[in-house]
């Protein structure tokens, strides 16, 4: 009998952040997850470095065993909703943006029932046209083996964001170019909030 691969379910939200400067980041925010409530930034500077800031060793040495980084960081990192304004901190960061209302895309998603938007057969469905719209992937090969699935639920724009990394101030909000390198994908170019249930097999 072939042995069942462990899975481990993450539901919450990923907002993709480009800067003027280059660097790009990318917050998880999980409210539900094996690990209980936490938050994680991913931040790829402009020279490529790319650089993981996790609350603690067990959730930095999960999210490193998945994805790719030259830097892991543990450090605090808290995320606060309100009214459409995300405040994040973490000693390396400090994060606020603001996000729109949902577009065509955003409407499309949140009107997908969540077991359907959540199951594997349906997720390997929408890769395709996903590339195609988006440039993003939706499951894919991660590190360790493991394989990973993302349920898109809703998706909001981001109209500002102010962000200081190092003591650097990163500049303006703009598009994520180039595509981040952490995993098999990178999140959609224009700066976005998506309601996301994560699936990771291994």
């Amino acid at each position: 009998m072939r042995e069942r691969r462990p899975r481990w379910v993450f539901d919450g939200f990923i907002a993709g952040i480009g800067t003027a400067s280059g660097a790009r980041l990318v917050l998880g925010c999980w409210p539900r997850s094996p690990f209980g409530h936490f938050s994680d930034v991913m931040v790829e500077r402009a020279d490529g470095h790319r650089v993981l800031l996790a609350p603690d060793r067990e959730k930095a040495r999960f999210i490193a065993d998945t994805y790719g980084f030259d830097e892991v960081r543990v450090e605090p990192v808290l995320a606060r909703a309100a009214a459409g304004l995300w405040s994040v901190s973490a000693p390396s960061l400090r994060l606020d943006f603001t996000t729109g209302g949902r577009g065509a895309l955003g409407l499309l998603l949140s009107a997908v029932p969540r077991p359907l938007a959540v199951h594997p057969a349906w997720i390997a469905a929408v890769d395709r046209p996903a590339r195609l719209l988006r440039g993003v992937r939706t499951h894919g090969s991660a590190g360790g083996g493991r394989h990973e699935w993302y349920g898109a639920r809703d998706l909001r724009r981001i109209d500002y964001a102010s962000a200081v990394f190092d003591g650097e101030n990163l500049g303006a909000l703009a598009d994520l170019t180039p595509p981040v390198r952490f995993g098999f994908g990178s999140t959609p170019r224009r700066p976005c909030v998506v309601r996301v249930t994560t699936t990771v097999a291994g």
